[in-house]
């Protein structure tokens, strides 16, 4: 038959067809085509989009409608972050120039600063303190605003047309202010009395809807 032992093919069992196989495959050509962990990663991710489905849109026209989303829930995440929570009695904190004055305390101090000078008969700082805990307070509830050029008659007048019932009150403390803190006058009991009894007043009342913000 002209045929040798080795020309003879060969059949192996299992076990050794496995071996032969995994032999076949170490060899370098077929692990440089295998794929690289970031192929992996990226046909992961490629197959997640394509199985994106928001109504009856998959895949990706999906895609848009999600990148979308994220912005939106990304943009209310930084709005949480740098506002807070909203509130409908919303408050801010307002520091800063104030009738010609840097000062960064809120109205509860000014408050107790007048309270205080008016315990010791100083009442020029008592009304002084007080007129501006007035304007600090209005500030903090977002009704009337301060700017440094802000004047305590413009004051005056801006949060009359919000508190049209307080609006002579208003007028008076504000010329009790500007006597005792530009004229030089000395400050009286009575005036302080005035004020005071304005910004307990004005905490106390709602501001008129057509006339807020100021």
């Amino acid at each position: 038959m002209g045929l040798t032992p080795r020309d003879v093919p060969v059949v192996p069992d299992a076990p050794e067809a496995t071996e032969w196989l995994i032999n076949e495959l170490s060899k370098p050509v077929y692990q440089a085509a295998k794929p690289i962990l970031f192929d992996r990663i990226a046909q992961a991710i490629s197959d997640w989009l394509g199985s994106l489905r928001i109504g009856d849109v998959q895949g990706p026209p999906a895609l848009g409608l999600a990148i979308v989303i994220a912005i939106v829930v990304i943009g209310l995440v930084v709005a949480f972050l740098i506002f807070g929570v909203p509130r409908l009695n919303r408050r801010s904190r307002v520091a800063g120039a104030l009738f010609g004055d840097e000062d960064a305390r809120n109205a509860e101090a000014m408050r107790r600063a007048a309270r205080d000078a008016a315990g010791r008969g100083d009442y020029s700082a008592a009304v002084v303190e007080m007129f501006r805990s007035i304007a600090r307070g209005l500030s903090e509830r977002v009704i009337v605003t301060t700017s440094p050029g802000t004047t305590a008659h413009d004051f005056a007048v801006r949060s009359g047309v919000v508190f049209p019932e307080l609006a002579d009150g208003l007028r008076a403390a504000a010329t009790s202010f500007d006597a005792v803190r530009y004229l030089g006058r000395e400050g009286t009991r009575e005036q302080f009395d005035q004020v005071a009894a304005l910004e307990t007043q004005l905490r106390a009342t709602r501001p008129a809807l057509e006339g807020a913000p100021a």
